[in-house]
């Protein structure tokens, strides 16, 4: 086989062929994403045909979303490692190019909610579901669009420890199937292992990933439950397709000009601000979602929450990074996406048993609201603590020493002050030490 050229570079391009990447990830989010998100559309038909209840059929779609992001099956080989060379390809205006990428989604279902209506009205829900698999073929289009990258801080990072790789290749020189060969094989590879995820470690990634489960468990019912609300209050079954859409195309709005917005000057440094704010607000909107009856109050819901719900899926990647940095990039988006699959798996049906056993969905969708609004809080209540860390720390060292400059980098602290006294301590003693004439003494 071929090998595959490597594009180098020393820093993130932000351009060139990062947009085709841009281009690849677009297209891999509408046929991944855009696709489960319009099986809402096929519930009442499994319903109906399969004659079951809510609970149980969710989990179709609970199933479909947690393999994706729990295995390295189907479309989780194209999925995350998509959205990962986004971020290999783009640093000065990665949120732009998340948003561009992330909004296939709103886009996809923007056009497949009505067309997969009429499919099925057309070739009944076999038919459709088979036209969708062949349009699903696609993605081996989008994966060759992906072109490796090497950046500096790559090459930089040590892949494995020396010592460890020198001993591991003496030893299968000396007995390739011996005991102790496997043994030191099997420790380098849990050390790289331990290297790579470290992050795992940290308490900033560690409340980001406890906020990733609440989030995750409230956005997902709204999906798979919208379409059979919809129409439980007398909306049609196109004009509730035509919710779908609208809720899509705003979803791309929200994805782009939220990414945009993120990466002016004035926000730059409020990106995380945003992600938290965008979440809150889409929990605000699964409240009041049983007070809308109609489809007149539908219409601003469906734009509301698909705005903010295109909000922080863009901005998901980028907070991401923010903790973990671009090296560890990849894997911690593999962990993040990875913290969607138990939500998603159990999400659907608790809400499903929850509308079969009240005969309502306002306890679903309050469930799913405050979830979101958790999810938010935590993420906020993290950040006040840790900047009150900070400022506590500063307020101590300018205590303990008035000419005590402080800068802090990680755990890093040093004072320019304390060695400008000690090279002025050094200087008037070696003045002393100068030897004086006989005639001069005293």
């Amino acid at each position: 086989m071929a090998k595959v050229n490597r594009a180098r570079s020393t820093s993130p391009p932000d351009g060139g062929w990062g947009w085709m990447i841009v281009a690849g990830c677009f297209f891999v989010t509408i046929c991944t994403r855009a696709v489960t998100r319009c099986i809402s559309i096929f519930f009442v038909e499994f319903q109906t045909y399969f004659s079951q209840d809510y609970a149980q059929t969710a989990w179709i779609h609970s199933i479909v979303d947690c393999v994706t992001m729990l295995c390295g099956l189907g479309f989780a080989l194209c999925y995350s490692p998509a959205i990962a060379m986004v971020g290999k390809y783009f640093s000065r205006r990665k949120a732009l190019a998340y948003g561009i990428s992330m909004s296939g989604s709103g886009i996809g279902i923007f056009i497949l909610a009505p067309v997969v209506q009429l499919l099925i009205e057309q070739f009944s829900w076999r038919g459709a579901l088979l036209i969708l698999g062949g349009f699903v073929l696609n993605l081996c289009v989008c994966g060759a669009l992906m072109r490796p990258i090497t950046l500096k801080e790559d090459q930089t990072t040590p892949e494995q420890n020396p010592v460890c790789r020198t001993q591991t290749q003496d030893l299968k020189q000396a007995s390739p199937c011996s005991a102790w060969t496997k043994e030191w094989v099997r420790t380098c590879l849990c050390g790289s292992l331990q290297q790579e995820y470290s992050f795992l470690l940290t308490s900033d990634f560690a409340v980001l990933a406890t906020s990733v489960l609440f989030m995750a468990y409230g956005c997902s019912p709204l999906f798979v439950y919208f379409v059979p609300y919809a129409l439980s209050v007398g909306v049609t079954h196109q004009q509730a397709a035509f919710l779908m859409s609208i809720l899509g195309v705003i979803d791309i709005i929200g994805n782009i000009t939220f990414g945009w917005l993120t990466d002016r000057r004035c926000l730059k440094n409020y990106q995380y601000v945003c992600y938290l704010v965008a979440i809150g607000l889409d929990g605000l909107c699964y409240l009041c979602l049983p007070m809308l009856q109609s489809l007149p109050l539908l219409v601003p819901f469906a734009c509301t929450f698909g705005y903010f719900d295109g909000a922080y899926v863009t901005l998901i990647p980028v907070v991401t990074a923010e903790i973990v940095g671009t090296t560890f990039l990849s894997s911690a988006l593999g962990v993040v996406y990875f913290l969607h699959a138990v939500p998603y798996l159990v999400s659907p049906p608790i809400a499903g048993w929850l509308v079969d056993t009240t005969g309502s969905y306002t306890a679903a969708f309050l469930l799913c609201g405050f979830s979101m609004i958790f999810s938010s809080l935590l993420l906020g209540f993290a950040r006040v603590v840790k900047k009150m860390k900070k400022t506590q720390l500063r307020f101590l060292a300018k205590e303990s020493d008035p000419k005590l400059q402080l800068w802090t980098n990680g755990s890093v602290a040093y004072s320019v002050a304390r060695e400008l006294d000690q090279k002025d301590g050094e200087s008037v003693t070696q003045q002393c030490l100068v030897p004086v004439p006989h005639d001069q003494w005293p």
